[in-house]
């Protein structure tokens, strides 16, 4: 196929990040093909596809007669083979299982079509581990989301080493059609980029809130408002260049480094979080936030396309 028709997508495995990617794709009127080995959940998935759906166009994500369309003519495949048959993009959404994967990765390949890309949504395995077992791994790469897949741009693209560029290509403009903005790693790293900074990040919220010195909720709120704000405008590395005004980046970041090497030196470095720890931090988050969990969700998603809104007309 031309790269500039709409692929046929088929998403394997239904759980959060595949109901996600096929919402994304119902909703821009590609044509849809969902499957799992575990049969039960294709029923409910449907549903929670549907719903997502609907909550697009409610979000004014998505046109009603296009998505609602392609929502009616989702398929739901009875068996690998005739869920990636006819697939120009399959896309791997199975749970986190090394050898799994391997197996499933194995099996689609084996039953698509020669020129389908294969992508996988993993980002604690190597791309290039994924592919050991492929006989074509120039056809894979893995393209991992952030949560909620339907609303947060950001698409992490990694190939290996052996991958076509020309399939790279094809999966950015693909994603670029659905809205995404996609970013291609030059080389394979663990956790890519979103999960090394989130890694970072929420190692120190957890190190605060144990030692009692926030509530999870002023946490949560200060991340929000604050760090979170500047960085979603431009970035942290363009936030400092903006802040270093008159006195240029070199002698303002000679400042600010200094002050930030005393801030380092003094953060949690532990990488592993003892089982008492888990469970006071466990308690808070359950305490502050799932008896409305339901609220708080429709609440996030609202958010999320404001700024994603204010952040496309500002370019």
């Amino acid at each position: 196929m031309a790269r500039f028709e709409t692929p046929r997508i088929t998403i394997i495995g239904v759980g959060e990040i595949g109901r996600g990617w096929a919402a994304l794709a119902v909703a821009a009127g590609w044509p849809v093909t969902i499957y799992d080995a575990d049969a039960e959940l294709l029923s409910p998935a449907t549903e929670a596809i549907g719903d997502r759906v609907v909550s697009l166009i409610r979000l004014k994500r998505a046109e009603a007669l296009v998505a609602e369309a392609a929502l009616n003519e989702m398929r739901v495949g009875r068996s690998l083979l005739q869920a990636v048959a006819e697939a120009d993009w399959v896309i791997e959404a199975i749970p986190e299982d090394l050898p799994m994967k391997l197996k499933v990765l194995r099996l689609i390949e084996q039953v698509a079509r020669r020129a389908a890309i294969i992508t996988s949504t993993s980002n604690g395995f190597a791309p290039s581990l994924l592919a050991s077992r492929l006989e074509r791994p120039e056809r894979f790469l893995v393209t991992h989301p952030l949560h909620p897949v339907e609303l947060i741009p950001l698409v992490e693209v990694v190939p290996t080493p052996n991958t076509d560029p020309a399939c790279v290509e094809d999966i950015r403009f693909w994603l670029q059609m659905l809205g995404r903005a996609p970013i291609v790693f030059k080389k394979e790293v663990p956790g890519n980029i979103a999960e090394r900074l989130s890694a970072a990040l929420w190692r120190e919220c957890i190190q605060l809130v144990v030692d009692g010195v926030l509530e999870i909720e002023d946490v949560d709120r200060a991340v929000s408002i604050g760090p979170a704000l500047g960085w979603a405008a431009s970035g942290p590395n363009l936030h400092h260049h903006l802040s270093a005004g008159e006195w240029g980046v070199e002698v303002y970041l000679g400042r600010v480094l200094s002050t930030y090497e005393a801030l380092w030196r003094s953060l949690a470095d532990w990488t592993q979080l003892n089982a008492d720890d888990q469970k006071r931090l466990i308690r808070q988050i359950d305490r502050a936030y799932t008896k409305h969990a339901p609220e708080l969700r429709e609440a996030r998603d609202q958010r999320l396309v404001r700024l994603l809104e204010a952040l496309r007309e500002q370019g």
